[in-house]
């Protein structure tokens, strides 16, 4: 299933058409995936429980790396059609934690992307 292409910053981008780009399986589901590592739980007015619990359980607490891994792969399973998920941390710079998600579809084409 096709989604919105989002760059490096994590923003919209053209392609050569002009037009808004969009990104195609296998990566959509990674980027898709990734999206879901960067809700915050009570951000999506459809589904108040999506998300993770980064003001409740994460920021201004002390959490483990295991447990703020094992959210962003409970979040990563809640995409359509995310067979497995896991959370690579390559960063904790401040307040800002940097990573990779990886996905494996049910076809067993494991994709990631950066969160």
């Amino acid at each position: 299933m096709d989604t919105l292409y989002l760059n490096e910053n994590w923003d919209l981008c053209l392609d050569a058409n002009g037009d808004i780009a969009l990104a195609s399986d296998p990566y959509s589901l990674a980027q898709d995936a990734a999206c879901a590592c960067r809700t915050f739980t009570g951000d999506c007015y459809y589904n108040q429980a999506l998300g993770i619990p980064y003001f409740e359980q994460i920021l201004g607490h002390l959490p483990t790396l295991q447990y703020v891994k094992s959210q962003l792969v409970a979040a990563a399973l809640t995409v359509p059609g995310v067979e497995s998920a896991q959370a690579f941390i390559t960063g904790v710079a401040g307040r800002q934690i940097s990573g990779q998600i990886q996905v494996t579809d049910s076809d067993g084409n494991t994709t990631a992307a950066a969160f």
